[in-house]
């Protein structure tokens, strides 16, 4: 009954511009008790940017869901639609600026991000109006300078909260204040501000009248005349409050609680001081859980994972004690992250540096869903990781090099060994460093003393087995297992014929080690296979969304196995579906838009421009970027 008994008349303009394409986008919707609007400008430096409607989408979608002026519920709005951004997968981080307007036709409250603008008009003068949240305004406060040297001000967009925004969000949402007849609440995005001054703005709404629309045509008169050199997407919105809803069972339902608080008020004490106590109590566990989760926190930016680990399985304990859900899922995608780091750590500790660098890039990927909070520390380890290898490598090559009789170039590389293992605090590395080069200093001594033929041939074959030895080891590195089993069966050959069991029994457990991961790769190949065939039937059953999941899978397995033709195949599948996706909502758009029109009826105030969604429940209208 509250929308049926107010009067609330919308109109908008959104035009691109100079620009090529619109990234403003605005919407609303209107329901029986409750109303959303929703202003957004878009980032991004594509010109094909989606970000505006995605954060508005967002928005309006879980408005309807939960419908509420709330003040949490403003901040759940903001947040949704900045999660909706971060995770978008998109050619660049999609960034936006947003306003959000939610009204029960008798109060109102905004929340905003970014630089998207609100100006509440009340008798001709403004009663509310948000702050750019940029470097800039910071700047124009400390200077105290006028407010309108902001649209000019090269730190004008550099923002510190907007949509699409990792770490660190935090919007403004406004206290709850009462709607009067002949309010007016306006939205707007930077194409207006950078060219209009408020005073400019003032002047248009001070003389308004009963048409929104009539505003809006004087705004846009008012920026065109400008003649501006670069005007950004521009977006104005004005929300005319002709009637507010009066609560007609306001008194009786007053005089009625006060009878109620009266007879149960004994009732109420008794609860209140058990519900009190109740909420002490678990006031104390979240109190808790809140340190344990700080700790954790602390313990990971001090890389101390052991610490961390038993931090966090307390706070995970009191968090499904208290069975709060969001808690509950981001305490457990620290413990996953920490379990991660710690089984590398301990990979790493135990000498299997290839696993460790394996483990460690699994659990950067963990990472992801942790804010990121270890990524220096496991960067820190693979860099450590790859310095290990480096050491090595330069012991195998010195092998080699004296293997050959080369005793100068292979004291050179055990010396690089040696240095880079000492810098790197690789006191492993250095002792074999150190001990590789004693045998080749005695491998030289005892070469010199016995010159010979013999000793030179044997060398030589010992050379050829220590190359092939080599050359597998290389190409089980690239993954070519096959071709590692070769060169390990010729190399063990060399070595059966010159006696050397110890390279022989090594030989032996690399050709096994070779044909377990070439089976392995057969194995991924056909389960990749099995996910482009069953991408294709999903496909072919109208399961487009689907179909690229498993087109998705297939793609992470040819790229895991270096099949980079495959890959591109992939890609064209996924390009092709998506296109058809595209497709599929253009053409359902159209035909939206078609029977919108064929119906003859408008529900909001003002001309409907290009770009409009009305794929919303009755009363709702979405409007966009065109």
């Amino acid at each position: 009954m509250r929308k049926q008994n107010s009067t609330f008349k919308t109109a908008f303009i959104s035009e691109a511009g100079s620009g090529l394409e619109n990234n403003d986008y605005f919407a609303y919707v209107e329901l029986d008790q409750y109303a959303c609007y929703v202003i957004a400008d878009g980032l991004n430096d594509l010109p094909d940017s989606k970000s505006a409607r995605l954060a508005t989408q967002a928005i309006i979608l879980a408005f309807e869901e939960h419908p509420s002026i709330k003040k949490h519920t403003v901040f759940s709005l903001l947040k949704t639609a900045n999660r909706a951004l971060v995770k978008a997968d998109s050619r660049e981080k999609l960034k936006a600026s947003v306003t959000v307007i939610v009204t029960d036709y008798a109060k109102v409250r905004y929340g905003y991000a970014g630089n998207t603008r609100l100006r509440f008009y009340r008798d001709g003068t403004v009663k509310e109006q948000t702050k750019d949240m940029s470097l800039g305004t910071q700047l124009i406060k400390e200077k105290e300078l006028p407010e309108n040297v902001l649209s000019r001000h090269e730190q004008r967009n550099n923002l510190y909260t907007y949509l699409g925004q990792e770490n660190g969000f935090r919007p403004f949402v406004s206290k709850k204040f009462s709607l009067e007849n002949g309010d007016i609440l306006t939205l707007y995005s930077r194409g207006i501000w950078e060219n209009l001054d408020n005073g400019e703005l003032d002047d248009v709404f001070s003389e308004a009248k009963d048409d929104p629309q009539e505003s809006l045509d004087n705004i846009e008169d008012l920026l065109l005349s400008k003649q501006p050199g670069n005007l950004e997407n521009y977006t104005f919105v004005s929300i005319f409050v002709d009637k507010v809803f009066l609560d007609p069972n306001r008194k009786r339902r007053i005089k009625k609680m006060v009878a109620i608080a009266m007879a149960v008020l004994a009732i109420v004490l008794a609860v209140s001081l058990v519900l009190w106590l109740l909420h002490r109590q678990r006031q104390k566990q979240m109190d808790e859980m809140e340190r344990r989760y700080s700790n954790m926190i602390e313990y990971i930016q001090d890389d101390n994972f052991l610490r961390a680990k038993e931090e966090c399985g307390e706070a995970l304990k009191l968090a499904e004690k208290l069975k709060v859900k969001k808690e509950i899922q981001e305490i457990s995608d620290y413990q996953k992250l920490i379990e991660a780091v710690n089984v590398a750590d301990d990979t790493l500790s135990s000498g299997k540096y290839g696993d460790a660098q394996t483990a460690y890039v699994t659990a950067k990927e963990r990472s992801r869903y942790a804010d990121r909070v270890a990524d220096e520390y496991i960067d820190r380890q693979l860099s450590h990781i790859t310095d290990y290898l480096s050491v090595f490598d330069y012991i195998q090559l010195g092998d080699t090099l004296t293997a050959q009789g080369d005793y100068e170039r292979a004291e050179e590389k055990y010396l690089q060994a040696k240095s880079l293992a000492t810098k790197t605090y690789f006191e492993e590395g250095r002792k074999d460093a150190i001990d590789a080069l004693e045998a080749m200093y005695a491998s030289r001594d005892k070469a010199e003393e016995a010159d010979t033929q013999e000793a030179r041939a044997k060398a030589s074959n010992e050379t050829g087995a220590t190359q092939l030895a080599s050359d597998g080891d290389k190409a089980f590195a690239e993954g070519d297992y096959e071709g590692a089993k070769a060169f390990y069966a010729m190399a063990l050959e060399k070595y059966q014929e010159l006696g050397d069991t110890a390279h022989a029994e090594l030989l032996q457990t690399k050709i096994s080690s070779s044909g377990q991961k070439a089976e392995e790769n057969k194995q991924k190949e056909r389960q990749a296979e099995e996910f482009v065939l069953a991408g294709k039937g999903e496909e072919a059953a109208g399961n487009k969304l689907e179909a690229k999941k498993q087109y998705l899978f297939a793609k992470n397995l040819y790229r895991e196995l270096k099949l980079d033709d495959k890959v591109v195949e992939i890609e064209g599948l996924i390009e092709i579906l998506e296109t058809a996706i595209e497709q599929a909502e253009k053409e359902s758009l159209e035909t939206e838009e078609t029977a919108q029109v064929g119906s003859g009826k408008e529900d909001f105030s003002g001309e409907i421009g290009p770009g409009i969604i009305s794929s919303q429940p009755p009363a709702t209208r979405v409007f966009g970027e065109e």
